[in-house]
């Protein structure tokens, strides 16, 4: 079997470095410009504990990573959608060897209706101010871990275990900050993560020890700018449209971030092998 890469495959390259080194996208500066009265409130008026009680709810749902309950998509789903595509394929693993070009396809197919029902689901929660908060980041994080799986089985990737949260946790965290830094250790993980499934090895993230060690080292930009921007759905009638707009903005992060990041790892993987 050629191992080479294709044109196409080299314009992902190209296209994954420019992300890697690039700036943050320009819905995502709109969003932080518009944002930006907004965080001066919450850093000036919010009592402490209410921040404090929007970071627990963050960590609580980050520590249900590693409960093999929180994990649920349904593989089936983009196996259907593959063969949808012609791909002859009867399981997740064979996706792995398909053509790159039809596989962002199924990929981007996921995008905007998990966006959709985040923002639906923020608008919702963001009616009823504090009392909500708690309740709608873990649905954020649980259809962002969703819309993650969604877009690793596309390429092949079955995601669905506590094994890979390093790896979700290293995409969330890019998609919190879009930060260079934050993407420089996301495709760190993408190594190695690729040079375990290259040699039929057990993935295990690039952070040794326990799972709270690995958590310890990415959350701060998660609780930072999710946790303070949660808060600001508390300010009277402007709540909804907060609630909403960032929900929006955090799952269509996460989408681009997995999108990248799973390619990286399709294509790694096959120079590997």
């Amino acid at each position: 079997m050629d191992m080479r890469l294709t044109d196409y495959e080299r314009s992902v390259q190209k296209e994954i470095e420019k992300w890697q080194h690039g700036d943050d996208s320009l819905f995502a500066q709109a969003f932080n410009w518009a944002m930006a009265p907004m965080d001066w409130v919450v850093n000036r008026v919010v009592p402490e504990e209410v921040i404090d009680q929007a970071d627990k709810a963050i960590s609580q749902f980050l520590s249900l990573l590693n409960d093999a309950s929180t994990w649920t998509y349904e593989p089936k789903e983009v196996l259907r959608a593959a063969k949808d595509k012609g791909l002859d394929v009867s399981e997740l693993a064979d996706l792995r060897d398909q053509d790159l070009k039809t596989l962002d396809e199924i990929a981007k197919s996921y995008v905007s209706e998990n966006a959709i029902l985040a923002a639906v689901e923020g608008g919702g929660t963001g009616l009823g101010g504090a009392v909500l908060i708690a309740a709608d980041i873990p649905l954020l994080f649980g259809i962002n871990l969703r819309l993650i799986q969604q877009i690793g089985a596309a390429y092949g990737f079955d995601v669905s275990s506590p094994a890979y949260s390093p790896l979700v946790l290293s995409i969330f965290n890019v998609a919190a900050s879009s930060s260079r830094e934050s993407k420089n250790q996301a495709l760190r993980e993408i190594t190695v993560a690729a040079a375990a499934m290259a040699h039929s090895s057990e993935y295990r993230g690039r952070v040794s020890g326990t799972f709270r060690d690995q958590n310890r080292h990415l959350p701060r930009e998660i609780a930072k700018n999710i946790g303070g921007r949660k808060i600001a759905q508390m300010i009277p009638i402007a709540g909804a449209a907060i609630g909403a707009g960032i929900n929006y903005w955090f799952t269509t992060e996460t989408a681009e971030t997995a999108f990248m990041l799973f390619r990286a790892l399709y294509i790694e993987r096959k120079e590997r092998s």
